[in-house]
C-alpha cells in the first residue's frame, strides 16, 4: 500500500481495467484484447513526448487553425497534430500539440482542461504512448477512457483515477481463520435454537387442537339443544 497512486507509473491492462488496481482476472474481453495486444508506439510520430499534450474529445469539426488559436494561449507551439482518418480525412476527435517550453506545457495542462471548443468540452493530458511503459491504446482494448454504456471502464488516469483500495487483512483473518470456530459454534446453536423453536410449536398446536376440537363440540351440543327447545315450543302451541 506504501507505493499505491491514483496515477498508473506502469500502464497494466489488468490494473487499467480494475476500479482500486487490485483485479487479479480480467472482467471484460477488452482486457484480454490488451493484454495479449503487442503494441509498438509509432516510429513515424516525431517530436519530444515530454513537450507534448494530448487532446481529446473535440468536434469533429474543429480544424488545426481551430486548435493553434486556442492553445497558443499559454505559450509557444511547435507543432500540432490532428489525426485523422486515412480513408475519409475526417477527423478522428483528438490531437497532439508539442510546445517549446515545459512551462507552457504544464500551463496548458492544467488551465486547457474541460475547456469549451466548438461547443464540446476537451480532455487534456500528457502524452502516454511514448511516456508510460507497457501503454495499449483504446482501439486495442487498454487506454484509461471509456463509457458505462459499452463496458469498457479505465481508471489510473487523470480522467478517471485510481480509487485507494481498503486494506483489511486482519479482519479476513480474524473471519475466516481464528474466528471461523466461534462462527460454527453460533450456527450450530443458532439451528439448535430453531429447532426447540419448532419443537415447542409443534407441542403447543397440539395441546390446543383438543381444546379447539371440545370447543368445536360443545358449540355443536349447546346448536342442538337450543333447536330441540324450540321444536318442543313449536308442538305446544300445536297442541293448544
Amino acid at each position: 500500500m506504501n507505493d499505491w497512486a491514483p496515477i498508473a507509473k506502469e500502464y497494466d491492462p489488468l490494473k487499467a481495467g480494475s476500479i482500486d488496481g487490485t483485479d487479479e482476472e480480467p472482467h471484460d474481453r477488452a482486457i484480454w484484447r490488451a493484454m495479449l495486444a503487442r503494441y509498438v508506439p509509432n516510429k513515424g510520430v516525431t517530436g519530444d513526448p515530454r513537450l507534448t499534450l494530448f487532446v481529446a474529445r473535440l468536434n469533429l469539426q474543429t480544424t488545426e487553425e481551430k486548435l493553434k488559436e486556442v492553445f497558443s494561449r499559454y505559450g509557444d507551439i511547435r507543432k500540432i497534430r490532428l489525426v485523422r482518418d486515412l480513408v475519409t480525412g475526417f477527423s478522428k476527435g483528438y490531437a497532439f500539440v508539442e510546445y517549446k517550453e515545459e512551462r507552457a506545457l504544464l500551463k496548458a495542462h492544467r488551465d486547457a482542461n474541460r475547456l469549451v471548443i466548438d461547443q464540446h468540452e476537451i480532455f487534456v493530458d500528457f502524452e502516454l504512448e511514448r511516456t508510460l511503459k507497457g501503454w495499449i491504446p483504446r482501439r486495442l482494448g487498454g487506454g484509461f477512457g471509456g463509457k458505462k454504456e459499452s463496458g469498457q471502464l479505465r481508471f489510473g488516469g487523470r480522467d478517471r483515477p485510481f480509487r485507494k483500495p481498503i486494506n483489511l487483512p486482519n479482519m479476513k483473518n480474524d473471519f475466516y481463520g481464528e474466528g471461523s470456530a466461534e462462527k460454527r459454534n453460533w450456527s450450530r446453536e443458532g439451528t439448535r435454537d430453531w429447532r426447540t423453536r419448532d419443537r415447542d410449536h409443534e407441542r403447543s398446536r397440539d395441546k390446543r387442537w383438543p381444546e379447539r376440537e371440545r370447543s368445536w363440540t360443545w358449540g355443536e351440543s349447546e346448536r342442538d339443544s337450543k333447536e330441540e327447545r324450540s321444536r318442543g315450543r313449536e308442538r305446544k302451541d300445536r297442541d293448544r
